[in-house]
């Protein structure tokens, strides 16, 4: 049954779990997930109501922490453009920022902050904060007390940082909301925690690192002893997987949105989380396209990445091993569209008729020749 995200909202919460996985395809609605999430609980935090209680970070900090989209939003760069010299990431002011920093400052975590980062990053790229917590600025260091000058960091390291900084934070509100009494923890500024929502964590980074974090989280997260409930998306299936694997007594769903701006959110058991009805998801939403004569330039890349995943379940080193005999000519017509364009504002044209017609045939061939998907579909 279709829902608004404010009712997904409170199917996760009515599910009084401890930890919550979701999956969903980028553009579905994560983020805006997460928003509705925090305005669900902040409404229902110290009495108040509606969403300008949920618009007021110290109350809704009181219940939960969140790392969406819009955390990174409040990081941004000074990039001195009069001498082009200091570039310097500054931190949005607002309550939310300012509670936070001011814990991990408090707390003496800048320098696992940095470490944290330095691991995901380069050990010599390092951050240096400014003595309010109000601004970094990074160099390389090159040894023999020598550093490069203020420089700044791609849109990957920038993301990495800004990870590492929710991350030192929830490694320290784990680690003192285990302590029992309250009395007895460093602070209680977390004592009225309830959840922890996770919207994509670094995307930008390669596949070994980006098992490394979703280890590194599972294993943060299993270590939490307290009533502390986690609520993690992504569009990652190897993120997925790995969390998947490394986490017990989990829920596990797909999110997914219609075309009438309504949602469903689909638990998801047993082996079906093994590909958690990936593969047969792409195969319907470019069944459900070429069955409205609606295929699109995406639509080539998820026919390329519905190969990618069915060879790489049936062991073939190379994808393009499933096409048919004269494979070139399909290769290329697939790699053709799926290039991304260098600008954003390229103007895309429409497949033609014969190039729909091609997705159509290369779907067929996939589904005729590989019995993977008899059983996936016996099974889905």
């Amino acid at each position: 049954m279709s829902k608004t995200l404010t009712e997904v909202a409170q199917q996760l919460k009515d599910a009084n779990k401890k930890v919550q996985l979701i999956y969903a395809f980028n553009g579905t609605g994560k983020t805006r997930l997460s928003r509705a999430f925090k305005q669900l609980i902040a409404s229902k935090t110290d009495g108040s109501e509606g969403d300008d209680a949920a618009d007021q970070p110290e109350l809704s900090r009181n219940k939960i922490l969140y790392y969406n989209a819009f955390t990174e939003d409040l990081f941004y760069w000074d990039n001195d453009l009069a001498s082009d010299a200091e570039h310097r990431l500054k931190i949005q002011p607002n309550s939310y920022t300012s509670w936070l920093l001011t814990l991990l400052k408090d707390l003496g975590q800048d320098g696992n902050i940095v470490n944290y980062f330095q691991h995901y990053a380069n050990d010599k790229l390092t951050p240096h904060f400014s003595a309010d917590f109000t601004e970094v600025t990074f160099s390389m260091e090159r040894g023999n007390n020598m550093r490069s000058g203020h420089i700044k960091l791609s849109k990957g390291e920038e993301s990495n940082f800004i990870w590492s900084v929710f991350y030192t934070l929830l490694d320290q509100v784990v680690t003192i909301l285990n302590v029992a009494e309250p009395g007895e923890r460093e602070t209680s500024a977390f004592d009225r925690l309830e959840y922890v929502f996770i919207d994509d964590p670094v995307s930008s980074l390669d596949e070994n690192h980006l098992i490394e974090l979703a280890v590194n989280l599972a294993s943060l997260i299993k270590s939490s002893q307290s009533d502390l409930k986690f609520i993690v998306t992504t569009h990652s299936p190897l993120f997925y997987n790995v969390l998947f694997n490394e986490l017990n007594g989990k829920a596990c769903y797909m999110l997914e949105r219609f075309e009438d701006g309504t949602f469903a959110l689909t638990e998801k058991h047993g082996d079906s989380n093994k590909s958690f009805s990936y593969h047969l998801h792409l195969k319907q939403t470019i069944e459900q396209a070429i069955a409205d004569n609606r295929v699109e330039r995406y639509h080539f890349t998820l026919l390329r990445n519905l190969y990618e995943k069915t060879a790489s379940f049936l062991g073939y080193p190379k994808w393009s091993e499933l096409l048919p005999d004269d494979k070139q000519l399909y290769l290329s017509r697939i790699i053709n569209f799926t290039s991304h364009s260098t600008l954003s504002n390229e103007a895309v044209a429409e497949p033609t008729q014969a190039e729909k017609a091609t997705v159509k045939l290369l779907l067929d061939h996939l589904k005729s020749n590989y019995g993977f998907w008899q059983q996936e579909e016996q099974n889905g």
